[in-house]
């Protein structure tokens, strides 16, 4: 199930996870708090479903998830391993497995970065600046665990 990030929902729930209540939503839209609670419910209940069925397709076994947040924590039963799903606004839907990587010599290297400053900003998450995604990630991560 891909989530339908450029449906008028998505943008609500964005709002909502940036930390908007709901009222704020509505008048900035013009819209009624109600339509906006409808919404976010759909949204949510889209997220979620999102989320299990990608923990599925990548055999992670369920530990928790935060629909509000778009994050699903869980541990890969293939490699062993803790693994975060989460939707980013800019990148979808993404899974990440904690990993020692060795990033000097990867060729996503640049990708990696860049999800990681995107997805932390969108987060509202503040990370130190590393030139190794695998400490930004760890730091990221951490954090998000939190939230979840």
């Amino acid at each position: 199930m891909l989530l339908p990030t450029h449906e008028k929902q998505f943008g609500f729930w964005a709002m909502r996870r940036k930390g908007l209540p709901n009222i704020t939503i509505a008048q900035e839209l013009g819209i009624s708090r109600q339509a906006v609670s409808r919404a976010l419910l759909a949204m949510d209940e889209k997220v979620g479903a999102a989320l299990r069925e990608m923990a599925n397709a990548n055999q992670i076994a369920i530990e928790r998830v935060n629909t509000e947040r778009g994050i699903l924590l869980g541990r890969s039963i293939p490699f062993q391993t803790a693994a975060i799903i989460f939707v980013s606004e800019k990148h979808g839907m993404q899974v990440w497995y904690e990993h020692e990587g060795n990033c000097g010599i990867c060729p996503r290297y640049i990708e990696c970065i860049e999800l990681l400053w995107d997805y932390a900003n969108e987060m509202g998450i503040k990370i130190e600046k590393t030139a190794d995604p695998t400490k930004m990630a760890d730091e990221l991560f951490t954090k998000v665990k939190g939230m979840a």
